[in-house]
């Protein structure tokens, strides 16, 4: 009976949950496509797409996690049936969203040159300057597309966003087939042909959700009447007050891992490649996690606007409790299939780069056995963030990851990757304690907050 007070939520939990899931999956395949069409072009290419997208990444980070913001404010919003509240949080939060993203975009204009600076490979950044290029802009519609995103989460209408995900998905993938390889009259662009679908589909993601949202119930009645132009101070400072610690948040979990890109890189072009294919698998199982913090985010909020804080904590930990099976399995099939699922990016019969790509592959596994174990880490830090920001409390959580990923996991990653025997292995040990101890911080916080919450209602 105990246990059954927190599965019964799972079913409830998962269809909240899935079609997040599916939308981040979504994202992270627009990666996979182009790193397993890329990958046919040459170790080489893969490398320096690899280090174009951790430009974005970084960028990436700080606008989606600026844009999470909305989605708590949303869900106590409908929590409390209060439309007007939820509307302003959309209007605030998409133009403030749409300013950093431009912002974003002009940044990573101006630090191109770093890459020089970064002891590369040569060959690398001459193939990844003009990738960046273009890679950047389209940055702003998925920024734009990441607060309507949010916004639609916040009301429980998590389907929307995943509609959208999927149709640029299959835009993306036909526009690389035929910019990449030349086909159908096209020309054979390489790497900027990648570049160019991937902007065209994220452009296409986000005129689509908002058109889909104008036209549902349930979301239609806050987008009516919306007045971009007119922006209030008190609601700017609101949204600032959490977003800003939301974005330092994502921006410090992703930054650790674009570091490991970087330091990987300093050890070849190989070992960069093999850790961009290793990243790229365990971002897929990391969606998951992302999905169920998204369902945290929005119950926590929920139940806020309700002020029902036992049945909080009750909610809050049936995420969590359905989010480590998950992951644990996850961890098993990486174990199991740590040789084979490298091969799906690199040409095995290729002659000419055999030697190359037989490298990259036996790196990569070696990487997805501690990848397996930092599957659990990933998944409870993101969720227990994820309630956290239903709870609105962003602070903390934030000094939290800025500890466990830059003073614990860096020096670590930097330590064993390149100053022992353990390369690319011991990179990936830094990224594991540093998962491990902001999952561990993160929960002690929720655990606290939410005790002090029912003691508080019962006093």
């Amino acid at each position: 009976m105990y246990l059954r007070q927190y599965t019964r939520e799972f079913a409830y939990n998962f269809k909240l949950a899935y079609p997040v899931i599916l939308g981040m999956l979504g994202h992270t395949f627009v990666a996979f496509a182009d790193n397993v069409m890329v990958g046919q072009l040459g170790t080489a290419e893969l490398a320096a797409v690899s280090l174009g997208n951790s430009f974005v990444f970084i960028a990436m980070s700080l606008g989606i996690g600026f844009s999470t913001a909305i989605t708590p404010l949303v869900a106590e919003a409908e929590g409390a049936g209060n439309i007007a509240d939820g509307r302003s949080a959309l209007k605030h939060g998409m133009v403030l969203s749409t300013i950093l993203a431009v912002l974003l975009f002009l940044v990573i204009l101006l630090a191109k040159p770093l890459m020089y600076a970064m002891d590369q490979p040569e060959e690398v950044v001459t193939l990844a300057l003009p990738y960046l290029d273009i890679v950047a802009f389209s940055l702003i519609p998925l920024v734009m597309f990441q607060a309507l995103k949010q916004f639609s989460d916040g009301l429980s209408q998590t389907k929307y966003p995943m509609y959208a995900t999927v149709l640029a998905n299959v835009i993306n993938i036909l526009l690389n087939y035929v910019l990449i390889f030349g086909k159908w009259g096209f020309p054979e662009m390489g790497i900027i042909g990648a570049a160019i679908g991937t902007f065209v589909s994220r452009a296409i993601m986000v005129l689509f959700l908002w058109l889909l949202l104008k036209k549902r119930r349930g979301t239609q009645d806050y987008l009516f009447g919306i007045r971009f132009h007119l922006i209030e101070k008190k609601e700017v400072r609101k949204m600032l007050k959490l977003g800003f610690p939301s974005a330092l948040q994502m921006f410090f979990e992703v930054a650790i891992f674009t570091a490991a890109v970087w330091l990987s890189g300093v050890l070849g072009k190989n070992p960069q490649a093999a850790n961009q294919i290793a990243l790229n698998l365990s971002s897929m199982t990391y969606m998951v996690g992302v999905g169920l913090s998204v369902a945290a985010m929005v119950r926590v909020g929920n139940q806020k606007g309700l002020q029902n804080f036992t049945e909080l904590r009750r909610i809050a930990i049936s995420v969590f409790m359905l989010t480590f099976l998950l992951e644990v399995l996850f961890a098993v099939l990486f174990v199991v299939f740590r040789h084979w699922l490298p091969t799906l990016y690199l040409d095995q019969h290729d002659l000419l780069n055999m030697a190359d790509n037989t490298e990259v592959i036996t790196i990569a596994s070696q990487l997805l056995l501690v990848a397996a174990f930092f599957q659990i880490s990933d998944g409870f830090q993101v969720v227990f963030l994820g309630a956290l920001r239903g709870l609105q409390d962003v602070k903390v959580p934030t000094l939290i990851t800025f500890v466990a990923y830059w003073i614990i996991g860096f020096p670590v990653s930097w330590y064993l990757g390149l100053h022992t025997e353990l390369s690319n292995m011991g990179i990936w040990i830094g990224l594991l304690l540093g998962l491990t101890t902001a999952a561990l911080f993160l929960y002690f916080r929720f655990n606290l907050l939410t005790k002090r919450m029912i003691t508080a209602t019962k006093a």
